[in-house]
């Protein structure tokens, strides 16, 4: 009789193909690809009236998953439950354990921070239990995000459109960005100026002072009339040092990174979104086939994680590289400690390569060019964590000119410390202060006399606050104690993909229908999405977590306040459907007053006398609204080409479009430049060379399908950057990369990089995600009416599909 085995249980299969190898033969490694229970899709399954009782039901498609989980569960004496080390992970545990309940193994949870063969040796050596309030934290936010979505959704459903939705947190992080939105658009500029002298010593070379004081006070010059003055007193005013002040200033290394830390860091200096981001560290952290004696491997340390602390023998092995790599010169005499927020998990380590010996060099030519890139950030950041602070010599100088003071400020680099191996990048809305410039001044002395060579005043205006990127509102939402590092991916995503915001430039930018979602669900549900108290609840979550509180108390205080906003929104919250609001506007066909409607597309103008009328005009945007031969309501109508009635502007599944009044008698229609109906945006320069011609820096420019990224030399050069998708091609012996191409008609479509060399293609999105029952190494994404979104295989021979709903997120 064979002896039994330990069946160790893990949520993808790469992290299984990882693990597998570190264990002997008396362990069976599996997949169970993610969760395998969750609350019913097609109703609540929260029971309300009875301590919010959660109903539980097989998450679908996992049929065949759960069976073969079964059947190995019979045949093995242990059980190691090996999810992530996170709540989601905690939550996949507890439920694999009631589905393996028929099994009479023994169930451990097995933790580990890093896929190394020491970490999972170590692990299974020392199993652990379930931590059952750690899962209670789980099904505690999982029910709040139920209750929010499937009870406010089908509100929405009923007075604006049929099939957006609301969530708890992705509403407040919408909220963040309509109200941003309004502050700039409510802004208005203020007129400063700032005058800068030109000046030199009595040795090279000349340098450049600004005007600070006026009479002992802060200058403050609001126009050119005081501008004026300013130069007039100037005229004969001699420029004299009055102090010259030089000290030692250190800049000290930031800590290694957290989640949120890596999501801004990437976005800022790798322009990856949030999503990409986590899909990267999710790959080094499940395990990388190196190709090596080493074999498959992970190559960091678990990424989702809130606190800056390491382990022990990370900081040895750390410490050891600076000192051996670097000289001890650039090693702290001790290892620094950096200290976590007040409200972090400390339960991870920060995320950093598992093995610091194993340098972004030395994998290279083994990771794709998104896998290094993003290897290297973390490389490079833990190792400077461990080095010595840069240490610069900075000089300010106070120089007098009459009733006028101006100061010039600079500094030198005397010791690079841990900027020998990186440097931060700051935020894009952030301009560095005067004296954390790399300006060298003169050596100037204390009365000496300088020479003017120019005095330039230049006008300025404030600006109004900048939109969010996707950097700056995971920023903003880990300061307001907004949702967690965890779900910020999925929040980002949600609110794209239900069209409440849209990228500009990489800004987001709220659409009509975000905005009239938010101010409806803000009006109506104040306290539920507001800031603090959306802070509040992730305090509760945490306390659950801790013990301090029970998850029916939890969601007992929320229920509370949110029935009666419910009560009374259900009766108070306005009706966008049936509202018509009347306008100055006449009908083109009739002569009859229009009305403001809201329809599937957002707010248009239609005739009152409907339904014996049935006249409609797209409203203009401000925003959208092309600058030259506007068809707004200001603006004369453009004749029809073909009959001579006025052109109105229209909006259909492609956008907005001109089309003839006299329809349907006439059916002319015109297309407006730039994609969806906007005036196209200007180029925007990137500082990326082309790779093909080498001579112009690539450009991001505005085309009828939206925006792209071509050469700065066209016509000459004709280069168009490939918008890659993450997925290598499937074809043996190909080697290349999939990328998203369109048809003429704009079709989007998928195809390899290297076409037509080789022919491989697919209507649908390629996903990075490994089959799990034939083991091909990709995916296909699409959407049907049944079951959603879906991930399916795309082998004849094999069947696997499996409906995905949006972690974290609730949907109606």
């Amino acid at each position: 009789m064979a002896s039994k085995k330990t069946l160790v249980i893990v949520e993808s299969p790469a992290k299984a193909n990882t693990i597998n190898k570190y264990l002997g033969k008396e362990f069976v490694v599996k997949a169970s690809l993610g969760h395998v229970k969750d609350l019913p899709k097609s109703k609540l399954g929260v029971d309300i009236e009875h301590d919010f009782e959660p109903t539980y039901v097989e998450s679908p498609g996992k049929d065949k998953v759960i069976k073969e989980l079964r059947a190995a569960a019979k045949t093995a004496d242990r059980i190691f439950l090996a999810a992530d080390p996170d709540r989601e992970g905690e939550a996949i545990c507890q439920h694999l354990k009631e589905i393996l309940s028929g099994s009479k193994a023994e169930v451990f949870r097995v933790l580990f921070n890093e896929i190394t063969p020491k970490a999972i040796q170590a692990a299974v050596a020392h199993p652990g239990r379930i931590d059952q309030n750690i899962v209670d934290a789980q099904q505690a936010r999982r029910i709040l995000d139920r209750i929010v979505g499937y009870q406010i959704s089908p509100l929405l459903w009923d007075k604006v459109r049929r099939g957006i939705s609301a969530g708890r947190v992705q509403t407040v992080a919408l909220r963040l960005i309509v109200e941003r939105e309004q502050e700039i658009l409510a802004f208005k500029p203020e007129e400063y100026w700032s005058i800068t002298a030109k000046l030199e010593g009595h040795q090279p070379p000349p340098f450049d002072a600004k005007l600070v004081k006026i009479k002992g006070k802060t200058a403050s010059v609001t126009n050119q009339a005081e501008a004026d003055h300013v130069l007039q007193g100037l005229k004969s005013a001699a420029f004299q040092v009055e102090s010259v002040v030089t000290k030692e200033k250190k800049r000290y290394p930031v800590p290694p990174f957290t989640t949120s830390k890596l999501q801004q860091e990437a976005a800022r200096k790798l322009r990856f979104t949030v999503k990409k981001t986590m899909m990267l560290a999710r790959r080094l952290y499940e395990g990388i086939e190196l190709g090596t004696e080493e074999g498959r491997i992970g190559l960091i340390s678990y990424m989702r994680t809130d606190s800056p602390r390491i382990s022990d023998d990370a900081m040895q092995m750390v410490r050891s590289y600076v000192s051996d790599v670097y000289s001890d010169k650039y090693l702290p005499e001790k290892p620094i400690i950096y200290k976590g927020k007040k409200d972090a998990q400390d339960a991870h380590e920060a995320i950093r390569p598992t093995f610091v010996g194993r340098t972004p060099d030395d994998l290279k030519g083994m990771l794709s060019d998104d896998e290094y890139k993003l290897y290297k950030l973390i490389w490079t950041r833990f190792t400077a964590s461990q080095m010595n602070p840069a240490v610069y010599d900075q000089t300010s100088a106070e120089i007098v000119a009459g009733d006028y003071m101006f100061r010039a400020s600079g500094r030198v680099l005397k010791f690079d410390g841990f900027l020998k191996v990186y440097e931060e990048t700051a935020d894009e809305d952030l301009k560095p202060a005067e004296d954390e410039e790399d300006i060298t001044l003169p050596q100037l002395t204390q009365g000496e006399t300088l020479k003017t060579l120019e005095i330039n005043p230049k006008q300025h205006f404030t600006e109004p606050p900048p939109r969010f990127t996707e950097a700056s509102l995971v920023k903003t939402l880990e300061e307001k104690g907004i949702g967690r590092p965890s779900t910020y991916a999925t929040i980002l995503t949600t609110i794209q993909d239900r069209e409440y915001v849209q990228k500009d430039q990489g800004k987001f930018r709220p659409t009509e229908l975000g905005t009239v979602v938010t101010t409806m669900l803000v009006r109506h549900f104040e306290e539920i999405f507001d800031i603090q108290y959306t802070a509040r609840m992730e305090e509760e979550l945490d306390e659950v977590e801790e013990g301090k509180m029970t998850w029916v108390e939890a969601l007992r205080d929320f229920y509370k306040k949110f029935a009666k906003d419910l009560k009374k929104a259900t009766k108070n919250m306005e009706n966008l459907k049936a509202q018509e609001l009347p306008t100055n506007e006449i009908c083109e066909k009739c002569g009859g007053p229009m009305v403001q409607k809201w329809g599937q597309f957002g707010s248009f103008l239609a005739c009152a006398a409907y339904p014996e009328c049935k006249s409609t005009r797209e409203i203009a945007k401000e925003e959208t609204a092309p600058k030259e031969g506007a068809t707004g309501a200001d603006a004369e109508p453009e004749p029809c080409e073909n009959c001579g009635k006025p052109m109105a502007l229209k909006r259909g599944r492609f956008g907005q479009f001109l089309a003839c009044t006299g329809y349907p008698e006439c059916k002319t229609t015109r297309k407006i430049t730039g994609s969806s109906g906007a005036p196209k945006k200007p180029d925007v320069i990137l500082e990326e060379i082309c790779p093909q011609c080498r001579e112009a820096k690539l450009v991001v420019k505005d085309g009828r399908f939206g925006l792209f990224t071509s050469c700065g030399n066209y016509p000459k050069c004709k280069y168009i950057k490939p918008k890659l998708v993450g997925v290598s091609c499937p074809k043996p012996g190909c080697g290349g990369e999939l990328i998203e191409r369109r048809t003429k008609r704009g079709k989007t479509f998928y195809g390899c990089l290297k076409y037509p060399a080789c022919d491989f293609v697919t209507w649908n999105k390629p996903v990075s995600e490994q089959c799990p029952q034939c083991g091909s190494s990709y995916l296909l994404e699409k959407t049907t009416k049944k079951d959603g979104l879906v991930h399916y295989c795309n082998e004849e021979t094999c069947d696997y599909k499996v409906s995905v709903e949006t972690e974290g997120v609730a949907t109606a």
